[in-house]
């Protein structure tokens, strides 16, 4: 019997007839069944690993592993491994330390779902190794890692997807909106209003001993040594500037990535950027910004902002307005596209432009799609990182207290020290990402 990774390999290569008969399938496609009997037969599955297994890690991770063959998954808390571990038996090892997952040759893709100061380092060593990779949103905790990770895609020729499901998921509402925006139908100089709620308040709280199942240093990784506190680890990680960009970046960056993607500016960022935003000064408690109202200009006299009113994007101009979340997409120019067959057909082409031709059939199976020939998939790293940008440039003119201009070609501040210092972070030593 032929070895595994031979029987892959050669599946890989036999992908593109595979692609032509899906393009020929309708773009809407949902049914994973399809995509996991593409892959049934055991030798031709992916080797897929799980990196990082609380709430949203473990999502993510069983998606992989019903259309591929979870081999491996790795968390700092060893009791969470263990407990996503359990539902492939034997075959999924555990690890504690991601570089023991990474260092295997077997390994084909990795999904990652660790707190966002992690992402980038993981998802490097990864593409570094050999491996495809999956990562959860927001992609970077700062602009200097986009960059750096825009870069070893192009050296490596991996096969990238970000957690950004809201380009491929919700009944396509999203991606109808972006075609209808870009198509002139609301006008020629756009506006989006990305509003994506308000962050947690609490503390100050109490540290005490990390729990013996938890490396707490390991989980610290780059961001600064600081005595063990529960509230700063899993689910809550997303309320410190430490570690995350907080609502901004964690909910932010769903609606601003659709906004960027309807306005046209997946390959630039604003000119100028102001806003406010309460935060919590003290020590100990959660610090990033509770409330925000952020605006962002750009060269073409487009507009973005992104503030923590109630969950929705709207996108306007001068001849209409549309209003979608992942509920409902709404709009006197939506209720006449839908009273017109000629023009819920123009849409739908417009539609099929946007996502390249390939069928519109959910984010992971996008992904696996694409591992098999080659492809970029539909939330790729080059606009997320212009996308999550804007996320950190609010951010950071919030904590300056002043409007700032930004070069987005050289991406750095223009005649600011202080704001240009923020567009990376000092990283502790021995955590460092090198690329």
């Amino acid at each position: 019997m032929p070895h595994k990774t031979t029987n892959r390999r050669q599946f890989l290569k036999t992908s593109a007839g595979l692609t032509g008969a899906l393009a020929a399938t309708p773009y809407f496609h949902t049914n994973q069944d399809l995509f996991a009997a593409q892959n049934q037969a055991k030798n031709d599955r992916l080797s897929v690993a799980a990196i990082g297994n609380g709430g949203r890690g473990s999502a993510v991770g069983h998606q992989a592993g019903r259309l591929g063959d979870m081999v491996a998954c790795c968390d700092v808390d060893k009791n969470r491994a263990a407990g996503f571990a359990k539902k492939y038996g034997e075959k999924c090892k555990t690890y504690g330390d991601y570089r023991q997952v990474l260092d295997r040759k077997d390994i084909d893709l990795v999904t990652i779902g660790t707190p966002d100061h992690w992402h980038v380092k993981i998802a490097i060593e990864a593409m570094q190794s050999g491996k495809d990779v999956y990562c959860e949103k927001p992609l970077t905790l700062t602009i200097d890692e986009g960059k750096k990770i825009c870069r070893v895609v192009k050296e490596t020729g991996r096969v990238f997807q970000v957690g950004t499901q809201q380009r491929s998921e919700y009944g396509n509402k999203f991606i109808k909106a972006v075609a209808i925006a870009r198509s002139g139908r609301l006008g020629k100089k756009l506006r989006a209003i990305s509003s994506v709620g308000g962050a947690r308040s609490g503390g100050p709280f109490k540290s005490s001993d990390p729990p013996a199942n938890f490396d707490w240093n390991m989980w610290l990784g780059q961001a600064p040594m600081t005595p063990y506190i529960k509230e700063r680890t899993h689910y809550q990680f997303r309320w410190w500037l430490e570690y995350s960009g907080g609502q901004v970046t964690d909910w932010g960056v769903h609606h601003t990535d659709i906004a960027m993607w309807a306005l046209g500016l997946g390959d630039t960022g604003p000119t100028t950027i102001e806003g406010t935003g309460k935060f919590n000064r003290q020590p100990d408690c959660y610090n990033v910004a509770q409330t925000f109202d952020c605006t962002m200009d750009f060269a073409d006299g487009q507009q973005i902002v992104l503030n923590s009113g109630r969950n929705e994007l709207i996108l306007e101009g001068e001849k209409g307005r549309i209003r979608v979340n992942r509920g409902s997409l709404t709009g006197k120019i939506v209720e006449d596209i839908a009273k017109d067959k000629s023009e819920q057909q123009k849409l739908d082409e417009e539609v099929r432009k946007l996502y390249r031709g390939r069928p519109l059939k959910g984010h992971m199976q996008d992904l696996f799609s694409c591992i098999k020939d080659r492809a970029l998939p539909i939330s790729d790293v080059f606009t997320h990182h212009r996308s999550v940008s804007v996320c950190h440039l609010a951010n950071i003119a919030m904590l300056c207290g002043r409007k700032l201009t930004w070069d987005p070609q050289k991406e750095d501040f223009v005649g600011d020290e202080q704001a240009s210092s923020m567009v990376s972070r000092k990283q502790r030593k021995g955590f460092e990402i090198n690329a």
